[in-house]
């Protein structure tokens, strides 16, 4: 599981530094993880989340490990910030529910870039095997270019120009640029 990549020492053990700290370096606009203070403020601020508060300092223990028992609206407001399932930040859920949760993200962060979206959605309609033949045609590509098999579970995605951080054409990192759901 890629949980933990990102781990502090005081974080040892506690899933929900462990999760928190995947979606910081993982979900985020392209260019630049989300600072604490930024998610603080969008939570803070926002309709969306209801009343709840949320500090940088807070954001800080939970993800270092020294808090590790937040509210429940403050783990609503987490999850719907990152859009991922509550459960997923708590613990609750089986390493393969995880995984799946984990897999939904790493192809959110691929979609940001609009080659990649292109390639994929070209493929949508074809016959099986058709889709299985572009699959091995990519793969050999990846091999001639000594790439891994698979793409990192955690790299920056290339943008729309092919390089590594580019957002999408007017640089908002919305939704229709890949970035996740209510985020810069």
């Amino acid at each position: 599981m890629a949980v933990g990549a990102d781990r502090s020492p005081d974080a040892a053990g506690s899933p929900l530094a462990d999760r928190l700290n995947y979606l910081f370096t993982t979900m985020h606009p392209p260019g630049a993880p989300y600072t604490n203070a930024h998610v603080a403020e969008a939570i803070s601020g926002g309709d969306e989340y209801g009343e709840t508060t949320l500090t940088e300092q807070y954001l800080s223990m939970l993800r270092n490990g020294k808090r590790t028992n937040p509210s429940p609206d403050v783990l609503r407001a987490l999850a719907k910030f990152f859009a991922v399932p509550v459960g997923y930040l708590l613990g609750d859920l089986s390493p393969s529910q995880a995984e799946r949760v984990e897999e939904e993200v790493r192809f959110l962060v691929a979609m940001r870039d609009k080659r990649v979206r292109s390639i994929a959605l070209r493929a949508v309609g074809l016959p099986p095997e058709v889709q299985d033949s572009l699959t091995t045609i990519i793969s050999q590509f990846r091999q001639q270019m000594n790439l891994p098999p698979e793409p990192p579970e955690s790299s920056e995605p290339a943008g729309p120009d092919g390089a590594n951080g580019a957002g999408g054409t007017d640089g908002s990192g919305g939704p229709d640029d890949g970035a996740t759901h209510g985020r810069q």
